[in-house]
């Protein structure tokens, strides 16, 4: 492996699955293999953990304004009025695309793909468990236990949960390979154009492009499609989803930053 210019890069152009791409000026032979091996493991792990979860918890809706003590804005958009609500899903979803765009930028759009392609595969394993989860028969002491004084039915509430995270299953595995090689698509042309300064500009860049695609696919599958929600709220869900993540990659650079450091650091040490 060698150093270009202070960045990391490997002139074998991406015959392995941890290779950089290739820069430009020759200075030095360093890096070791296993430590590549080790990152995009790490940064694999991380990646998928979180879009998991995402998938997991992204049926329950909640209010933005209510976190804080406020009231619903009620700001009024057209024909109705747009209040500040999100998926759960949403809470983790900025670490994914950060995630990704630290694994675009050492390991390219093939490391971006594998571990998208990962990604849809573990959800559609994870589908097929939660389906199976919630039709298997309830044990009668589980159901007397949870009944509680209003006769609750906790394999009801069980099944009525898992069930809409299964439609949000359905609408992510779209989305989410869409959104992460459109991700990834886009670094590497915002790439060509800002060589390896303006990390910035590729890490929002991208992100403002693909959770266009993201936000609205997995809701308007999930909850129009599948379920009975109003176009009105799929598109007032959507556009909330959307801002936020935006918001996110922007607060979120001096992290990115650092964590590159972290990165670089890691692997040009000779521990």
């Amino acid at each position: 492996m060698f150093i270009f210019q202070g960045r990391l890069a490997c002139p074998c152009a991406y015959r392995t699955p941890f290779c950089f791409a290739p820069l430009q000026t020759l200075v030095q032979p360093q890096i070791d293999a296993a430590k590549k091996q080790n990152l995009f493991m790490i940064l694999s792990g991380i990646f998928l953990t979180n879009a998991i979860i995402a998938e997991v918890i992204g049926a329950k809706m909640f209010s933005l304004e209510a976190v804080f003590g406020l009231p619903p804005a009620q700001i009024p958009i057209g024909s109705f009025r747009q209040d500040f609500n999100l998926p759960a899903g949403a809470l983790p979803w900025p670490i994914v695309f950060i995630t990704s765009d630290i694994i675009n930028e050492y390991f390219g759009v093939k490391g971006v793909r594998r571990v998208s392609f990962m990604g849809a595969m573990l959800i559609c394993y994870g589908f097929v468990i939660i389906f199976a989860a919630t039709d298997l028969p309830p044990a009668q002491f589980w159901l007397d236990n949870n009944r509680g004084t209003n006769n609750f039915d906790i394999d009801f509430a069980f099944g009525k949960i898992f069930r809409q995270g299964l439609n949000i299953i359905i609408g992510s595995i779209t989305a989410f390979v869409v959104g992460q090689l459109l991700d990834a698509y886009v670094f590497q042309y915002l790439r060509s154009i800002t060589g390896s300064k303006r990390l910035w500009i590729r890490a929002t860049g991208s992100t403002m492009v693909s959770q266009l695609i993201d936000s609205y696919v997995v809701i308007f599958v999930a909850f129009y499609l599948l379920n009975n929600w109003t176009l009105e709220q799929v598109l007032s869900t959507g556009v909330n989803s959307y801002l936020y993540k935006v918001a996110m990659a922007i607060l979120l650079t001096p992290v990115l930053y650092l964590v590159h450091n972290i990165i670089d650091k890691y692997l040009l040490s000779s521990e």
